[in-house]
């Protein structure tokens, strides 16, 4: 196991170094782990030779906390961590969470709200000069002025408001690589404009040449049409292929420019970076607070790929890791699982082989790794496109050749399949054997919604591929003779969803004999199309306008249609299915979401005529899905399976 680097200066000059060339601050603890961005960053620019030091978790109220090893060398690394702080900090009702993953012993209150901008600002206290470069995924989100849910308004770039130099934007290995040598042999930063991969500041246009210019920050933050428009815009420029500059005026104050993305990594690159000397644990400082939960999450997981083509609205993995598929050989792979079994605290159980779409091993078509990805169209939305290349050969292999080492008793898919890539292949061979070997009692899988008029503003296939994955996967399971599940994951509120729409997700739950533990309502994150619309109103790809459900009551009820059981949500259901024009669910019938008031029954003295069917409206067969069902599970297993699937 290799050392962790140092945290200390005191580890720095034990080390014989007078000076780090870099500064890596950071708002998570440090975990010296591959599933953790700084780790990887740091290890990239120690295997060329850098000198890095890491400051996890500053006490911002301090100045001092940035002020460990002095001064760097070449320049300040700030990064938030694996997670926008607005989003690990705020629950989507605005409510501050009580557990940080990503902190020693899940304590929360270690980091600021967006510490890429208070971090930046208290190096600039102390070093008026030094070199700061933002990277990580809040910078890399907030790149270009934005939509901020917690606030309510359109932001600023972070670039102008922390003071930085730079952001190294995306996953960011080629830029931060490149923007070291440059510095290494030099170049003052503010030359530093040639990077794929970057957004700078500048005071005009002369340093780019050709660049789009979007509308201004003034425009865009006092007019919804424009910043749809402009977030249109910088939809189609996230391809390292194709993409153009793009500039942001911001009046006197000079432009943001962004150039375009960095290039996907080659499968040799991929596994070099996952080669590096990782430990693989959190650092033993926080041994006494019980270690870093986010840990044991990924501990025993393997990350095969990266990039996705699902192209789902709701995510924003379009402007962080980009539409094109990058994978590690199965050499790779296969010698971190081998490595994983000699770890003490291995049960023989692997966790994830996976990445965003877990079965994604390679580019949608051979004509990305060229010509880049198509700007007006989906590889998968609202159909499959002819050009996709549909195969799961290769991953099959993998998962094949990772469960023979010895050693490995299990290997679990968990990071999602894309049940409509899964449907579109004629070969089931994958189907067949992710039941027999990789499921545990249940499979997560993502339908989201129900209805087509919503699945489409989400970016996902229409409510009958789903129905048709589930067909296809209970035959399998009836085949191996085992009862699994399928666990769906839906979402309440999303831009287009109306009360109606609501109303026949909730009848859909009903149907399946399914009641959700837990309910996703839409959460409008940073730099996705499911954000644009949701506060403009406007679909950026087309400029038609879209219903949001965005008043708080109005999202109350669309979350407690999806919970109608519990008495609770009695009054917000009711008023939900007088909206719909829906009264016909409120009765006594096997179809009803709930009764009518009890006590004006009592009054009237009469006993409902179907009174007597109350004892066995309570599901199929009167077994219900509870949301995360246990393996094994008995009763209604064919109706209760088709029911409840959430990935």
């Amino acid at each position: 196991m290799s050392e962790f680097l140092p945290v200390t200066k005191k580890e720095m000059l034990e080390r014989g170094w007078d000076q780090v060339d870099f500064v890596y601050i950071c708002g998570d603890a440090y975990v010296d782990h591959s599933s953790f961005g700084a780790a990887i960053i740091t290890r990239l620019l120690e295997s060329r030779g850098y000198r890095v030091g890491i400051i996890a978790q500053p006490d911002w109220k301090q100045k001092e906390s940035i002020q460990v090893f002095g001064e760097p060398r070449l320049a300040f690394l700030v990064s938030a961590g694996n997670m926008d702080s607005m989003v690990n900090h705020y629950t989507v009702n605005k409510k501050h969470r009580q557990v940080d993953a990503y902190s020693p012993g899940g304590k929360m209150g270690l980091r600021p709200d967006m510490p890429v901008v208070v971090y930046s600002n208290l190096i600039r206290q102390t070093y008026k000069k030094t070199p700061i470069i933002l990277g990580g995924i809040e910078a890399s989100l907030r790149r270009m002025s934005h939509y901020d849910y917690w606030s309510d308004k359109v932001k600023r770039s972070v670039l102008m408001d922390s003071g930085a130099d730079m952001i190294s934007y995306g996953m960011g290995e080629h830029s931060i690589l490149e923007i070291a040598e440059a510095l290494e042999g030099g170049i003052p930063v503010r030359e530093i404009t040639f990077v794929p991969g970057t957004v700078f500041h500048a005071k005009d246009l002369s340093v780019v040449a050709d660049p789009i210019e979007l509308p201004s920050y003034e425009v865009v933050s006092g007019s919804k049409k424009a910043y749809a428009e402009s977030f249109g815009i910088q939809y189609k420029n996230t391809d390292p292929f194709t993409a153009k500059p793009m500039a942001e005026s911001y009046g006197t104050k000079g432009y943001i420019i962004q150039n375009p993305p960095a290039k996907p990594l080659t499968m040799q690159e991929m596994d070099d970076i996952y080669n590096l000397p990782f430990t693989g644990r959190y650092h033993p400082m926080y041994q006494k607070d019980g270690g870093i939960p986010a840990l044991e999450e990924i501990r025993f997981s393997i990350t095969s790929n990266r990039g996705c083509y699902g192209g789902c609205s709701f995510c924003a993995l379009t402007f962080h890791q980009g539409r094109i598929v990058q994978v590690r050989s199965h050499e790779s792979i296969i010698k971190e699982a081998t490595e994983m079994t000699k770890h003490p605290d291995f049960k023989g159980y692997i966790h994830d082989v996976g990445g965003p779409t877990a079965e994604f091993r390679a580019p949608s078509c051979q004509k990305q790794l060229t010509k880049g990805v198509c700007q007006n169209r989906q590889c998968l939305f609202p159909e499959p496109c002819k050009n996709l290349k549909v195969d799961h050969k290769d991953y099959v292999k993998l998962l094949r050749e990772v469960r023979s080492i010895p050693g490995v008793k299990k290997v679990f898919v968990r990071s999602g399949v894309r049940f409509d890539y899964l449907v579109a292949d004629s070969d089931k061979t994958f189907l067949r054997e992710l039941v027999e070997y990789h499921v545990s009692g249940q499979l997560r899988v993502a339908p989201e919604h129900v209805s087509d008029q919503v699945l489409h503003y989400m970016g996902k296939p229409c409510h009958s591929v789903y129905q048709k994955f589930l067909q296809l996967y209970d035959k399998e399971n009836d085949k191996t003779g085992k009862k699994q599940y399928a666990v769906p994951y839906f979402m309440s509120s999303h831009p287009g969803c109306t009360m109606k729409e609501a109303v026949k997700l909730a009848e859909y739950v009903r149907d399946l004999g399914f009641t959700p533990e837990q309910v996703q309502d839409f959460y409008p994150t940073p730099s996705t199309l499911s954000t644009c619309m949701y506060y403009t109103g406007i679909d950026p790809r087309n400029g038609e306008n879209v219903y949001i459900p965005r008043n708080p009551h109005e999202k109350a009820i669309q979350r407690a249609l999806m919970q109608y059981k519990n008495p609770a949500n009695r009054e917000l259901v009711l008023e939900g299915l007088k909206m719909a024009g829906r009264m016909d669910l409120v009765g006594f019938g096997p179809k009803c979401l709930i009764r009518p008031d009890r006590s004006k029954t009592q009054k009237s003295g009469k006993e409902p005529e179907n009174s007597k069917q109350r004892k066995n409206t309570t599901g199929l067969k009167g077994t219900h899905f509870t949301g995360t069902v246990k393996k094994g599970n008995a009763g209604g297993r064919d109706k209760n399976r088709k029911a409840g699937k959430r990935s």
